[in-house]
């Protein structure tokens, strides 16, 4: 099939989407049902002990006497028979329960990236290599608003890693945080998703929280193989909720815990099967650069820049013009690494952003006030989906030096920011 036929196709599909989906502002809450638990586990219970067994010798002589103590131990005989053949009937049965209740669990999930090792040691988030308690459980990736209106978001200075891309080529900007360690109160403003956030999603084992998105993405996630779906549109344990005093679309936020409960009551699996990646003590403050400017010249008031502290190691973040905080909290937003990966574009049906985040390309990392250039890598195998959009799949997004080795970042959050070629990137060290 050719790509025009694949794309008129696609816009048939989406017109019966969106009769199913409707509208952003289309808020419904239905009932879900509730999930299966899986048949109990148990060790069955022996009724009868062997001490209620009396076994009451009377003083006789000769074969009598003998056969007394032959009956005995018959008795004693077939007592054991009863405790081995316990035994061996419980793990039977045990067995079975445990397949029984794995082939349940299975059934409320979807098909997820199978376990890999991680690449930190220790209780630590596998995405910025701090100690967490929540370290196991698996991240939800939140998709956030880039327009000046929405400014400044909710919960950022709490997710783990944070990712900043056009939405339109050369234009506005989309962010989507990964939420693992931290569970912040308010998230938002919560946006529609696109294709290629999901297919960075799924490489970072993430479930995905948004407000509708573009018929393709829709599409994708109808596929339970994608990424475990968290839409706003059927607001699934009421984990989505609008804001007074605020315009829409501006206004569509969400909590983690709701968030979380809504995983749960829908069967996702909850534990992370990320690798995460790798990480390096933090560099001396006498081998750091005594400060900096990183440009990222994304269009217009989306541009971003970041100044280097080299007393805290971090990079100070200004969207726009305005230095840019978490509105939870009023602490200015400072990751301790800054990724940029450059990747091409182009415009599908006059509104919707085409990134080539799955292949390979050019990267700059920034860290302990230093640059590090190599390549990004997100391999194509394996295909979920095999469109002439995307790959879909859960290998992961690898930071490559000039060597081929995975860079290992510092301990502290992540942003990663995606340029288009032709983009302005410009780092400005101080010596």
């Amino acid at each position: 099939m050719g790509k025009k036929t694949k794309k008129a196709k696609a816009a048939k599909d989406s017109q019966n989407i969106a009769k199913v989906v409707g509208t952003e502002d289309d808020f419904k809450d239905p009932e879900l049902p509730e999930v299966k638990q899986p048949i109990p586990e148990g060790k069955p219970e022996i009724s009868k002990d062997l001490n209620e067994l009396n076994i009451n010798e009377t003083p006789m002589q000769g074969n009598l006497t003998e056969r007394i103590k032959e009956n005995k131990a018959i008795v004693i005989a077939v007592a054991l028979g009863i405790i081995i053949g316990g035994i061996v009937l419980w793990k039977i049965l045990s067995g079975k329960d445990n397949k029984l209740s794995d082939t349940a669990s299975q059934n409320t999930q979807e098909e997820g990236m199978s376990k890999q090792s991680s690449l930190n040691s220790g209780n630590v988030s596998p995405f910025t290599g701090l100690p967490c308690e929540n370290y196991n459980r698996r991240a939800i990736a939140v998709m956030e608003a880039g327009d000046v209106s929405t400014r400044p978001l909710s919960g950022l200075s709490e997710a783990d890693l944070v990712v900043e891309m056009p939405a339109i080529t050369a234009s506005i900007t989309r962010l989507m945080g990964i939420y693992l360690c931290n569970s912040p109160k308010d998230i938002g403003s919560v946006r529609s998703t696109r294709h290629d956030y999901i297919t960075l999603a799924k490489g970072f084992d993430a479930m995905l929280a948004h407000w509708g998105g573009s018929h393709f993405a829709l599409e994708m996630l109808q596929n339970k193989n994608t990424v475990p779906n968290l839409d706003a549109m059927s607001n699934p344990n009421g984990a989505f909720y609008r804001k007074d005093g605020i315009p829409a679309p501006d206004n569509g936020f969400a909590t983690y815990q709701g968030l979380w409960a809504a995983a749960e009551k829908l069967g996702y699996r909850l534990t992370n099967n990320f690798e995460g990646y790798p990480h390096q003590d933090e560099a001396l403050e006498a081998e750091r650069a005594k400060g900096g400017n990183l440009r990222i010249g994304f269009a217009g008031p989306y541009g971003v820049n970041y100044t280097y502290d080299p007393k805290t190691n971090s990079y100070l973040r200004t969207w726009g013009d305005k230095e840019d905080i978490d509105k939870n909290n009023g602490q200015r937003l400072a990751p301790k690494n800054v990724v940029v990966m450059f990747a091409a574009s182009r415009q599908i049906e006059g509104q919707y952003n085409d990134v080539d985040v799955e292949g390979e390309g050019e990267l700059h990392v920034f860290m302990n006030g230093q640059e590090v250039v190599g390549k990004w890598v997100k391999e194509k195998n394996s295909c979920v989906i095999g469109n002439e959009l995307v790959c879909m799949t859960d290998s992961k997004l690898k930071f490559l030096d000039e060597n081929g080795t995975e860079i290992k970042l510092v301990p502290g959050q992540i942003w990663l920011e995606v340029l288009e070629p032709g983009q302005t990137l410009k780092w400005t060290p101080i010596r």
